[in-house]
């Protein structure tokens, strides 16, 4: 992040735009909805901008920018329309001490100015580093037609009864009843007129007042395979409500960022034959924390029912008489074979797949090798790369093909996505060479297809590598 977002108090503060043609205008029209003191330097100013200064909204000055004429101002525009009257008006502005925007040419700037969405007193304001304004005037157009045009009503009604709503407990039961407003009760009373919302507020604070507060409660959900993209909308949902979140270490870092600022946020990160949080633990922080009366998010990767432990978890919270509920996740196995163009099952192959994990809690587990082995069997095996030299010997001692297609398949969905395609009789030491240092799900009897293979540009997210190089 280059640009630091602020919003920037300019009540009465003074604000210069250097320039007099249609480029100073349009900053004008911007500058116009703040309560700055506007004043403009232009030595021939188009006949819009006069029209501006005669009805009193803005001084004009018809000459150019001098030395001293910026001293005290908060911002100077230099929109002039040619390089080098712009230069020399931000080089004067600067020396006076004051922030300069040179409009469309953000290397020369001090601050950029961001596509606005104005419902006043709620402000959106999209930025894009100055490098795609197009881009950002989209997005603009997009925020204007979610966001309705009384927002701004509800925002000054919410604004008045700020002090009577400190009444209400700080935290979640003060959140609930500004949500139930915006969301619920005040869009449906603002057609009725401003008094309306009003008296819808009053009536929703009295019973907000009233009524026991909700008790703590448990979400178990899915994140997925780490791209945010691909969270279900509930869980995305959870993630905004959840006072604590209590977090998986296969969580990425940006669905976390989609959690609210104020959330605490809890790794309890386990890895296959390393450290790990005991479970025991994880189930005394959901059952303390919701019991404290906190919303508490359990976010696992994947799908919580996918070996993620979830009975434990649910029998610790029914046990302690925690109310709670569950929410799937896409699980990595379907990332997976998405990304390499490949099915789990198919007509004529396999009307059967199975998800294995490549080690329990006692070290590699067991399974029915001998039917496992047979031709056309596709399974997905989670957790599976120290386990692979183990799963590999017990495939081809049980009659397994050794060029049954293997495909490996490290951070999927994400950006930095790997795949490796091999055979079950060269799955090592191909997998130790690859080096994969990510999560890695391994699909056996599934190679990626062929287009996959040719041409990567069809997959962005799939990094190949020729096996050698692996």
């Amino acid at each position: 992040m280059q640009h630091f977002p602020i919003f920037l108090d300019l009540d009465q503060a003074r604000v210069i735009v250097a320039g007099g043609g249609d480029c100073a205008l349009a900053k004008l029209r911007l500058l116009r909805k703040t309560r700055a003191r506007i004043e403009v330097h232009a030595t021939d100013p188009i006949p819009a901008i006069a029209a501006l200064a005669e009805a009193g909204h803005l001084v004009l000055h018809r000459r150019p920018l001098t030395p001293g004429d910026a001293t005290g101002a908060r911002l100077v525009y230099a929109a002039h329309d040619d390089a080098a009257a712009d230069a020399g008006a931000a080089e004067i502005a600067r020396a006076d001490g004051a922030l300069v925007n040179v409009v469309d040419t953000p290397a020369a700037c001090d601050f950029i100015t961001p596509a606005i969405v104005d419902r006043d007193p709620v402000t959106v304001a999209i930025g894009t580093e100055g490098t795609a304004p197009v881009l950002a005037r989209r997005i603009k157009a997009d925020l204007e037609a979610r966001l309705p045009a009384g927002l701004g009503i509800l925002a000054r009604i919410g604004a008045a009864f700020r002090d009577r709503v400190a009444l209400l407990p700080a935290g979640a039961r003060r959140r609930d009843f500004w949500a139930e407003f915006y969301d619920d009760a005040g869009p449906r009373a603002l057609p009725h007129g401003a008094a309306a919302a009003e008296a819808a507020l009053g009536a929703l604070l009295h019973r907000h007042l009233t009524e026991a507060p909700a008790p703590g409660r448990v979400d178990i959900a899915g994140a997925g395979p780490g791209d945010p993209e691909l969270l279900t909308l509930r869980t995305r949902r959870l993630l905004d409500a959840a006072d604590v979140v209590i977090h998986d270490r296969l969580v990425t870092p940006e669905i976390l960022e989609l959690a609210r600022r104020e959330a605490q946020l809890i790794p309890v990160g386990k890895e296959g034959f390393g450290a790990s949080v005991p479970q025991a633990d994880i189930h005394r922080l959901m059952i303390d924390h919701a019991r404290a009366g906190a919303r508490v998010l359990r976010l696992k990767g994947g799908d919580p029912a996918v070996f993620g432990r979830l009975d434990e978890e649910l029998d610790a919270l029914q046990a302690a008489g925690i109310p709670h509920d569950v929410h799937p996740g896409l699980t990595a196995a379907s990332a997976a074979v998405a990304s390499i163009g490949q099915s789990l099952t198919r007509r004529d192959r396999n009307s059967a797949v199975r998800l294995l994990t490549g080690h329990d809690t006692k070290g590699f587990t067991d399974h029915d090798w001998r039917s496992l082995a047979r031709p056309g069997e596709v399974a997905a095996i989670y957790m599976g790369k120290r386990a692979a030299r183990f799963v590999q010997g017990r495939l081809l001692m049980h009659g397994a093909d050794p060029a049954t297609p293997v495909t490996v398949v490290e951070n999927a969905s994400r950006p930095d996505q790997r795949v490796l395609d091999t055979t079950l009789g060269a799955l090592e030491p191909a997998l130790t060479r690859a080096r994969l240092t990510g999560p890695a799900l391994i699909l056996l009897g599934l190679a990626p297809r062929a287009a996959q293979r040719r041409d990567s540009d069809l997959m962005p997210r799939l990094h190949r590598q020729p096996q050698e190089a692996l």
